[in-house]
């Protein structure tokens, strides 16, 4: 089982990014990819957590051991795989996240693309009180760089939100929001987005 991965982004997606590490390039699952724009052909190291299956061996990639831990917490849940888990995580609130299921907060868990009331419920039952040790208080906030033309990084924006499972409606609505706003990344435009999905 891989623990982590250090190597050279050489290619980003809204579903994926790829790291090449001794001459093999690794496909690796985030919630946001973009947020790596800056470190592109730049060496990383990304925390990564294998899933193997009949048809396919999955890489799910994190910034922070605390961040793996989350999303392990999180697939335990009945009704969450590791898809649902990269979206809930893509908003980068996690201390909203682990506020909403220690106090019940049904309504803020069910804003999250594929979570409906039954599987708040269930996160709820399952996950309050056992975020203790986990220190995840700030958003991810690692590059500054601006990397895109405001028409391509929104475009790659709103592809990343369909990736993360939102509807074409919701993605359209925000789409006409961020519209009105210049100057941003693929990145940075799509952590907008999520603030305002979640505001709904």
């Amino acid at each position: 089982m891989y623990e982590y991965f250090t190597g050279v982004v050489t290619f980003i997606n809204p579903y994926y990014l790829v790291i090449e590490t001794n001459g093999i390039g690794y496909q690796i699952a985030l919630g946001n990819p973009y947020r790596y724009s800056s470190k592109l052909n730049k060496e990383i190291k990304l925390y990564v957590h294998q899933v193997i299956r009949e048809d396919a061996h999955l890489l799910y990639g994190f910034d922070s051991l605390e961040e793996k831990q989350l999303f392990l917490r999180l697939v335990s849940v009945s009704g969450i795989g590791p898809k649902s888990a990269l979206a809930i995580m893509a908003s980068d609130d996690h201390s909203g996240l682990i506020q909403a299921v220690e106090t019940g907060d049904v309504t803020y868990l069910t804003k999250f693309p594929g979570v409906g009331k039954k599987t708040a419920q269930q996160m709820i039952l399952d996950l309050k009180g056992k975020f203790g040790e986990l220190s995840i208080d700030t958003p991810f906030n690692l590059f500054d760089e601006s990397t895109a033309q405001d028409a391509t990084a929104l475009s790659e924006a709103m592809e990343a939100l369909s990736a993360l499972g939102y509807s074409d409606k919701e993605v359209k609505r925000v789409e006409k929001q961020l519209k009105e706003v210049e100057n941003l990344t693929t990145d940075e435009y799509l952590r907008q987005a999520l603030k305002l999905m979640m505001k709904k």
